[in-house]
């Protein structure tokens, strides 16, 4: 817990990947992936949005009245600057975004809501510290590298053993979690974790 206290980049904690072996369970069931030597190969499309996008862009602040479950809030993610967003996007896709992902409020249905989405997870220039931590929490996949590379539709595969992202561009080297952080996220976040190992491996 204390990690994730201090978490305030990805960058900041990891100047690159490293190759490392991790127990994994699947995030969720309408994710698709692959085991690879020791982690997951995430396969999907790439759904490219600018830099700034915001908590209230991921869960609409208009809807906070409503009696809403976290996969009614993913239904009606991004449709204030892209309608029909949820109707786009399928299991296993990838939001892709510039710097500060996850800006403005601190509320983790913004966090949920991706991971309720069936994506595979989010692939940004930069996120925001607050969402950061969030998605730790939640078991939400991040990685950091430089998106102006890759283009709306682009069919995508990451390698959590590798840290390479291959696009119909060319292969790049993400940044991701710490091993420890990382296996939490892997696991579906904290509280799954915690149910299979009962403590923090610190």
């Amino acid at each position: 817990v204390r990690a994730i206290q201090r978490l305030t980049s990805i960058s900041d904690l990891r100047p690159q990947w490293l190759p490392v072996c991790w127990r994994v369970k699947s995030l969720t069931a309408a994710i698709t992936y692959e085991k690879g030597e020791c982690g997951m190969i995430f396969k999907g499309f790439a759904r490219c949005f600018g830099d700034n996008i915001t908590s209230d862009h991921l869960t609409p602040t208009k809807y906070k009245e409503y009696d809403f479950t976290m996969k009614d809030y993913a239904e009606h993610m991004m449709e204030d600057i892209r309608p029909g967003f949820y109707g786009e996007i399928k299991p296993g896709d990838f939001i892709v975004a510039g710097t500060n992902f996850g800006c403005g409020s601190s509320r983790e249905s913004a966090a949920a809501a991706v991971r309720e989405a069936g994506l595979s997870g989010v692939i940004a220039k930069s996120f925001n510290r607050t969402f950061l931590r969030n998605a730790v929490s939640l078991g939400v996949p991040l990685f950091e590298c430089d998106t102006s590379v890759i283009r709306e539709g682009d069919e995508i595969e990451l390698n959590t053993d590798t840290g390479i992202i291959r696009t119909p561009n060319g292969e790049y080297r993400t940044t991701s979690f710490p091993p420890a952080l990382l296996e939490v996220v892997l696991a579906g976040g904290m509280l799954d974790y915690f149910k299979e190992n009962g403590r923090y491996k610190v």
